[in-house]
């Protein structure tokens, strides 16, 4: 078990490494195409990856295939359907705000997830609050300039942490009745027609160079999506809850350390302060008290 519980640990820092240094593939693929085409054709290579890896896995399993069924195919669009609003306010937000900030904010989820689930009738400790405290005021330091102005695309990482809040609470619903895989499956699909829909309608696909965009897309749809999400699920078999929130939000400090390396961003010592009682924030709030579930991102 100490073992088992080890390996889940290595595999979720993996995943975090992964998730935080996608935000700069997410970043450089729009340099050369529209963030919602990047999103689409992210999100069709996963499903390309994942696809024979499933099948696969049920040739190789003893137990019998798990069916299509209806539920989870109402389960998987609705995940995919949230998935692609997340996703996309995420990647057009980039548009606007440093790779450092959005994964910062978007680590918010860890927060929002409870407190989401108020509504549900969930118990919120005290940690929770004082989590939530800290990470407001920390993104107060981060993200508000001279004359208190935020950046736009700030604004959109918050309203995405709150999506994807909302998008781990309808996983731990849908994956506690219905195979993980078909359901991740299912939601890639629905995540990648949605989002080269909004392409169509909104960017102009003819000035697209995808021929330079490929490496972006090669990188955050092969590893940010299909081995990020898969990891994500074979981990959690073996994991400890509170182990798997608190690995998992490292993927915003794997960020800022992407974004510092490969795209020379860099805060203000106002901003690193402000990251820092994020980053605390978060972590109170996953061990005061300790969790009952476990909380993932897309």
């Amino acid at each position: 078990m100490v073992n088992q519980a080890l390996r889940a640990d290595l595999l979720m820092l993996l995943t975090a490494m992964i998730w935080g240094s996608s935000f700069v593939a997410q970043r450089l693929g729009m340099d050369a195409i529209g963030p919602y085409l990047y999103s689409g054709l992210r999100f069709c290579l996963a499903v390309v990856v994942l696809l024979p890896i499933l099948v696969l896995l049920r040739r190789r399993s003893k137990q019998p295939p798990s069916p299509m069924s209806r539920p989870l195919l109402l389960g998987g669009c609705l995940m995919g359907a949230v998935l692609a609003l997340g996703i996309n306010l995420q990647q057009v937000g980039l548009l606007f705000t440093s790779v450092t900030n959005s994964g910062f904010i978007t680590g918010l989820y860890v927060i929002v997830v409870p407190l989401l689930g108020l509504a549900l009738g969930h118990k919120t400790g005290l940690g929770i609050w004082l989590g939530a405290s800290l990470a407001v005021l920390g993104m107060f330091l981060l993200s508000v300039g001279e004359g208190f102005q935020v950046a736009s695309g700030d604004w959109l990482q918050l309203a995405g942490a709150f999506v994807w809040g909302v998008h781990v609470l309808l996983v731990g619903v849908f994956a506690a009745r219905h195979d993980a895989l078909l359901l991740a499956l299912v939601q890639f699909v629905t995540c990648a027609i949605i989002s080269l829909a909004l392409a169509l309608i909104f960017e102009h696909l003819p000035s697209a160079d995808i021929v330079q965009a490929l490496p972006a897309i090669l990188y955050g749809g092969i590893f940010g999506v299909a081995i990020g999400f898969t990891l994500q699920v074979v981990a959690q078999k073996h994991a400890i809850a509170s182990h798997a929130a608190i690995i998992l939000s490292l993927e915003a400090v794997f960020a800022a350390i992407a974004g510092a390396i490969l795209l020379g961003e860099s805060l203000s010592a106002r901003g690193y302060f402000g990251c820092a009682l994020m980053f605390a924030g978060m972590l109170l709030a996953q061990l005061w008290p300790k969790p009952a579930t476990v909380t993932g991102k897309p």
